[in-house]
């Protein structure tokens, strides 16, 4: 498993490159895929993730993700890997010398999750394995958004809201213009839907930006979640995605001044 390590860099020269990159412009056929450490209380979201890993080796597009051997982490990379597709995995260097993200809901004491977490300890096709190591959760960002063609969420918390909703804010501001792409399983994400309308209405978001983000919403019976082709789904709602550049609010992110030398007196926001 080869590993490399990412040196600091300066946040908007990688931004700049992200937007004028031909391989960004063209959009590279890797998708970074953002979701949970946790596996979640319904199995679905387990098979989900493994329908979206073997859509992926399928498709022969690498799969872009967080670099854990968790959750639905766990289960996206070793699907993809199982088949024989390409992963990299991009992780802060103070998770990855701590061993990785754990199942954040491993205190839970609710019986009828399916199982705790999934552990991948030794995955299969390790050379098709990268693991990138960077030194800020900022920087992880970035390095998986500079070796991704379009963006998937899977159910998740927190992080994976906060990664969504990122790589959409890089499209309202002209960083990029790649798809996002929510696996809207059993309804999961129908509140993010509604809050979206809602701004919408309250005149917080522009009218037609809702096209930023994609809700694959599979059957409408939810029993039939479980065997429903996310995967393929999901790859065929990146590449039917438009971009229409007359409702983004694009910036010069060339325009910058040069950045303060890293010092350790800086405050912790600096290192997030």
């Amino acid at each position: 498993m080869p590993v490399s390590e990412m040196l600091p860099d300066r946040v908007t020269k990688i931004l700049e490159e992200i937007k004028h990159d031909p391989r960004h412009t063209d959009r590279p056929r890797g998708v970074a895929v953002y979701c949970a450490s946790s596996i979640g209380r319904n199995d679905v979201y387990r098979t989900t993730a493994i329908s979206l890993g073997a859509a992926l080796a399928r498709e022969g597009r690498p799969l872009v993700y967080g670099g854990g051997f968790t959750g639905l982490m766990g289960a996206v990379s070793a699907a993809t890997l199982e088949r024989g597709g390409n992963v990299t995995g991009v992780i802060p260097y103070a998770m990855y010398s701590s061993g990785g993200e754990k199942d954040k809901a491993l205190d839970d004491p609710d019986s009828n999750r399916p199982s705790r977490a999934i552990q991948v300890p030794n995955p299969p096709n390790y050379d098709k394995l990268e693991t990138v190591v960077v030194q800020t959760m900022h920087e992880r960002k970035i390095e998986m958004a500079r070796r991704a063609g379009g963006f998937v969420g899977l159910p998740g918390g927190y992080g994976t809201f906060e990664e969504v909703f990122e790589v959409i804010t890089w499209t309202q501001i002209g960083i990029h213009k790649k798809p996002v792409v929510l696996l809207n399983v059993r309804g999961y994400y129908e509140p993010i839907r509604a809050m979206i309308k809602n701004a919408v209405n309250e005149g917080f978001i522009a009218s037609g930006t809702e096209q930023f983000v994609m809700f694959v919403d599979g059957p409408t019976d939810y029993e039939q979640h479980k065997e429903f082709d996310w995967g393929t789904a999901a790859l065929e709602a990146i590449d039917s995605w438009e971009f229409d550049d007359k409702v983004i609010k694009a910036f010069d992110w060339s325009n910058a001044p040069s950045p303060r030398p890293q010092d350790p007196a800086h405050d912790k926001l600096d290192y997030a």
